[in-house]
């Protein structure tokens, strides 16, 4: 690599990172500088996300290329989680949009990205700096200015180290702008309070009700209450119901109450039926809003209605079809079609003729336990909630288990990597491990489901009645 290269922070962000056989490694996430008193930053190491959503630190020191779009590593690779060190920045995430003062004295400037180059002793500095100038004058109709883009020395600026005044988040959003909620929420929850809550009121309602459910509760609870309280109320409504109600749950009374008078009447209905339930039972963990149709419904209409981008995974491998009213507590629960069956069937025919009426659901007060082995015996990905009416009052989905019954700090927490240790030069591997081991967890979590269930004298999979042409996948 020429001692002259040059690489944009900002541009390295989401770039493929592959080992010296061309396999991909992971992607480019930050670049992490030491900003010193004197003289240029130093850029030290890359942070790489690898398959399993962990973020690995990846020394510049075993980078051979960044050019063209890529990054080529010597394949050596330390799988434990990226934790970071004091005197350690993350480039994208707390540099960008920095405020900066000029040196020749003519204003300050908004950091829009940073140009590390390697030297000739093959450290990599920052060199470089692209600002915009704040503007100072107002145009004709008085509406200020943008200031102009300049790329300047970085000794040509000063105040890089500075954290205090508000700094903006859109360069590092839009840097992550193709990275799905439950990735961006790790990068917030690595940031520093200050930061996270600024990148936090940079994000839409919709986009920021997506992080929050990702997040650990001590994260999410801290964002919302550095929202105003109007906002904090769309962000609640733009959230999935029993998200929104576990929430409300790790606040103050006072607090949820506030929050649940500002939100739509229509939506904190629906969050107040779930907050009146056991946190442990099935009430406690379903959603309130899964597909519900009427047995008339075609089945054209109903791929139509698993087809809406807001509607979580796991919801939208079966329609639930009930009678009138059709928003829960609906009439009469009939059965559940399985979007598999869907596709096999002519679009014009109604849904209530290839209804799977075997599906007995599960009572709102079920325990987690049943719910778990209903879900784990039958294979499915989400179970009708009956009242004792047999009226359907919600579905409990796979992932709402598996939020309740994991430990709590299972997003921070390393499987077979994490010994405890951060020394960032042991346990080093050549290739990113697979990823079969928590897959054999899972297979024999449901295994033991299925024997928990046959010694409960119920029927294994495969035995319920019909069950064999169901078109469950």
């Amino acid at each position: 690599m020429s001692a002259t290269t040059r690489v944009y922070v900002a541009r390295l962000a989401g770039t493929t990172v592959f080992d010296p056989l061309g396999d991909e490694v992971g992607k480019v996430r930050d670049v992490v500088v030491i900003v010193r008193p004197k003289g240029a930053p130093r850029a030290v190491g890359l942070v790489v996300e690898v398959p399993g959503r962990r973020r690995v630190f990846l020394p510049l020191t075993r980078v051979t290329s960044m050019d063209g779009g890529q990054v080529i590593s010597t394949g050596l690779l330390n799988m434990r989680r990226f934790e970071q060190r004091a005197l350690e920045t993350l480039a994208v995430g707390e540099l960008l949009e920095r405020m900066v003062t000029l040196a020749d004295g003519t204003g300050t400037a908004t950091v829009l990205d940073l140009a590390i180059t390697k030297q000739r002793t093959g450290d990599w500095l920052v060199d470089k700096v692209f600002v915009r100038r704040q503007a100072t004058h107002k145009g004709p109709l008085g509406i200020r200015r943008r200031g102009e883009t300049l790329t300047l020395a970085i000794t040509e600026i000063s105040g890089l180290a500075r954290t205090s005044g508000d700094q903006g988040a859109a360069m590092l959003l839009a840097a992550y702008d193709d990275m799905k909620a439950a990735d961006l929420a790790d990068v917030l929850h690595d940031l520093a309070d200050r930061r996270r809550f600024e990148v936090a009121q940079a994000l839409d309602n919709e986009r920021l009700a997506d992080v929050l459910e990702e997040l650990p509760e001590d994260d999410q609870v801290s964002i919302l209450s550095n929202l105003d309280t109007e906002r904090a109320a769309d962000v609640l409504e733009a959230m999935q119901p029993d998200d929104a109600a576990d929430l409300l749950h790790e606040l103050s009374e006072s607090q949820a109450a506030e929050l649940l008078e500002r939100m739509e009447p229509e939506d904190a209905r629906d969050v107040r039926r779930l907050l009146a339930y056991d946190e442990d039972s099935a009430g406690g963990l379903m959603t309130t809003e899964p597909v519900i149709l009427s047995p008339e419904t075609s089945i054209a209409a109903a791929l139509a209605s698993i087809r809406r981008k807001d509607l979580p995974a796991a919801l939208a491998t079966m329609v639930f079809v009930t009678r009138p009213p059709l928003e829960t507590p609906t009439g009469r629960f009939l059965g559940v079609v399985h979007f598999q069956r869907l596709l096999r069937e002519p679009p014009h025919e109604a849904v209530g003729t290839v209804l799977d009426t075997d599906v007995e659901g599960v009572p709102e007060s079920a325990s987690v336990e049943r719910v778990t082995r209903e879900l784990a015996t039958y294979d499915m990905l989400s179970v009708p909630v009956l009242d004792a009416e047999r009226r359907l009052v919600g579905a409990v989905s796979v992932d709402d288990v598996l939020d309740h019954v994991l430990p709590d700090d299972w997003r921070e927490t390393d499987d077979e990597h994490d010994d405890g240790g951060s020394d960032r030069d042991a346990g080093e591997v050549r290739t990113v491990p697979g990823r079969a081991q928590p897959f054999r967890a899972a297979f024999a979590s449901g295994a033991a489901a299925r024997d928990a269930a046959r010694r409960d004298g119920r029927p294994a999979r495969g035995a319920r009645r019909g069950s064999g042409g169901d078109g469950r996948g």
